[in-house]
């Protein structure tokens, strides 16, 4: 059971229905890769990442997703994504704060995130823009940062607490 549950949005109608986070299953897998490639996110790596998925349910239908990806006390944060009729309804910011709790948990003392259109909605989560060449040497080894991501992704980090 996951311990955060996503909210109705500020001002959103009261019949809006609730998102639940839960764990992605290999039978969410087609549904996570769709909402990433509508998004223009990688997939290529997914199974060689052996990255750990979450998912936004609405309903039994996947509204959004984002995945950590483990490199000891350092964890890429990748594949945030979330339906476009949902943006800023808490519901990308729910998946995150899953997240950086899942790495806590598992004691990460940093996340990385590389992006190209969310610089805002990370900055209002707490990352930091760093120098893309900073970020530890097992994440720059990662398919995402050597391939997936093109250079011009800004390169940004968070320290956990």
């Amino acid at each position: 059971m996951f311990r955060t549950q996503l909210l109705r949005s500020a001002g959103g109608p009261a019949s809006m229905p609730i998102a639940r986070l839960r764990a992605a299953t290999d039978q969410d897998s087609v549904a996570i890769r769709a909402l990433l490639n509508a998004n223009s996110l990688p997939t290529f790596d997914l199974e060689a990442a052996r990255a750990r998925f979450v998912i936004a349910c609405m309903d039994e239908e996947i509204v959004g997703t984002g995945a950590l990806q483990s490199f000891g006390s350092v964890a890429l944060l990748r594949s945030i994504a979330v339906e476009p009729h949902l943006r800023g309804a808490g519901v990308g910011q729910s998946i995150v704060r899953e997240l950086e709790h899942i790495a806590r948990t598992n004691a990460v003392k940093r996340l990385i995130l590389l992006t190209q259109t969310a610089r805002s909605f990370f900055e209002a989560q707490g990352y930091s823009a760093i120098d893309r060449a900073s970020a530890p040497a097992a994440v720059q080894e990662s398919e995402e940062f050597r391939s997936l991501c093109p250079a011009s992704a800004l390169c940004m980090s968070k320290a956990l607490a």
